[in-house]
């Protein structure tokens, strides 16, 4: 890890699943995992099952290398890579941390962007089928 922003990154082992709600502004039940409330509705982050059908999403969190709020530069050290490499990412920050979501299909993708830019990723989490 050669930049100061270079992080440690774990996939996290569940797999989710992002909705928008509209009209609502709190889910119906308590099965979210992040909820983002903006004017045109509510963003609702969710665990799915691991298989199924519908978007789903693999969770990349740098969780081990915890930031606080005043250093510049961790998320997009993140996101950039994987702007460049035209992989879509949704985030959820917590205050130490980002949960970066990819698509399923692009996950061992991203994972060998993250680690060409520096990034350490332990895969550890990731079904089989994933790689």
């Amino acid at each position: 890890m050669n930049s100061p922003a270079a992080q440690r990154l774990g996939v996290v082992p569940s797999v989710f699943a992002v909705e928008h709600l509209p009209h609502a502004t709190f889910p119906e039940d308590d099965e979210w995992i992040a909820l983002v409330r903006a004017p045109e509705g509510l963003t609702v982050v969710r665990e799915t099952w691991p298989t199924g059908s519908g978007d789903r999403w693999i969770g990349l969190y740098g969780g081990t290398t915890a930031h606080s709020l005043d250093v510049p530069g961790m998320l997009a050290a993140i996101v950039g890579p994987l702007a460049e490499a035209a992989i879509p990412v949704f985030v959820a920050s917590t205050f130490h941390a980002d949960l970066v979501l990819v698509p399923e299909p692009r996950v061992k993708e991203a994972v060998a962007v993250l680690e060409d830019a520096g990034h350490r990723v332990d895969t550890t989490h990731l079904r089989s089928a994933d790689i």
